[in-house]
């Protein structure tokens, strides 16, 4: 099982997340490519909020299809084009991994592919062995 933790000697986490992972020898590890906020239908969601929890549940579903959770994420990317879109984005992520906090990177970026994206996340999970 991955062992998540936050040693002593660093600052602990600032939002939901874990300063590291530790995935044990054997495990397979899933990566996820970048996931926008665009529904099963194609269509993008409407605003940050929208699209946020769609980038999360697009990662879920696609743990989901290997029998994962998002409990086995171990690292997590977040690409938002606006600092003010921190908290909606946060918030989406709470509603769709609850208390999941695998290490994470979040960062501000000048643009996506298309510029009605707004977030694009993506990860690496572990199935152990």
């Amino acid at each position: 099982m991955t062992k998540f933790f936050n040693p002593e000697g660093v600052t602990p986490p600032v939002a939901a997340y874990t300063h590291a992972a530790l995935v044990p020898a054997g495990a397979e590890l899933l990566f996820i490519s970048g996931q926008l906020g665009i529904k099963p239908d194609g269509d993008l969601g409407d605003g940050i909020e929208e699209q946020a929890e769609w980038a999360y549940r697009n990662i879920a579903a696609i743990l989901a299809s290997e029998g994962l959770s998002p409990a086995d994420l171990v690292k997590m990317q977040m690409f938002l084009t606006d600092r003010a879109y921190r908290a909606p984005a946060g918030e989406a992520r709470q509603k769709v991994f609850g208390d999941a906090k695998p290490t994470s990177t979040l960062l501000i970026v000048a643009g996506l592919a298309a510029p009605e994206f707004l977030i694009e996340v993506e990860g690496i999970a572990a199935r152990p062995a």
